[in-house]
């Protein structure tokens, strides 16, 4: 089982965010545990924004897991330091946490972040979810959540669902229908209703190749 401990000050934006969809339905069937630990303390100012002080963010790994240095983490505990300075989170990060570790520690840092020291001393990752800036660290760290559960042995319906998706192959995922065949003028493709099912696999590589060329091309190079 993972156990996803989150560090934060904002504890109640977890409350909801855990109990829907795949995540809750991973967390009934015993494949991971949430929760959220408020730090002890409030933060403190300097500049033009307010940055959260170290010792209750040692204080709080250490009281979870036992040991607050990054050196003395196992590889399968991870504490993960949400930051828009962290490398942009991905698929196959996301593949690596599901794999590789038993308990995820996130910190959410608020107003202009933690202190830097956190960064050096106590998080063994660094990791943003894209190139913008957040009030805090917590719809993030959600994020890495749900990317991260839905990939655990069992969250999913079918155990090939997580396979052909979006960036698992370097590539946007191919377009998807459902009924009705025609809806306002627009069809179905012809392929797809064809039983086909090495025509249909073409025309998915093909449609997946011109999704990704057109909205993500940095994805082909």
């Amino acid at each position: 089982m993972l156990r996803c401990d989150v560090i934060t000050i904002f504890p109640e934006f977890f409350t909801q965010s855990i109990d829907c969809g795949i995540v809750r339905r991973a967390r009934n069937a015993g494949l991971v545990e949430i929760k959220a630990h408020v730090v002890d303390d409030r933060p403190f100012g300097g500049g033009d924004g307010m940055v959260l002080k170290p010792e209750p963010i040692f204080t709080a790994v250490e009281a979870l897991t036992g040991f607050a240095r990054k050196e003395d983490f196992t590889p399968q505990t991870r504490v993960v330091l949400l930051s828009a300075q962290g490398r942009v989170f991905s698929q196959s990060l996301a593949h690596d946490l599901a794999a590789n570790a038993s308990r995820i520690v996130l910190i959410c840092g608020r107003y202009e972040g933690v202190d830097e020291r956190v960064s050096e001393g106590l998080a063994t990752d660094e990791i943003s979810i894209g190139d913008y800036v957040l009030s805090g660290g917590e719809p993030a760290a959600m994020v890495v959540i749900d990317a991260v559960v839905r990939l655990l042995p069992g969250a999913l319906g079918s155990d090939t669902s997580a396979v052909f998706e979006s960036f698992s192959e370097g590539m946007l995922d191919y377009p998807h229908y459902t009924r009705p065949p025609e809806f306002r003028g627009m069809k179905v493709p012809e392929v797809l209703l064809s039983g086909n099912h090495a025509e249909i696999e073409r025309w998915r590589r093909q449609a997946a190749l011109a999704k990704t060329r057109r909205n993500r091309p940095d994805l082909l190079q």
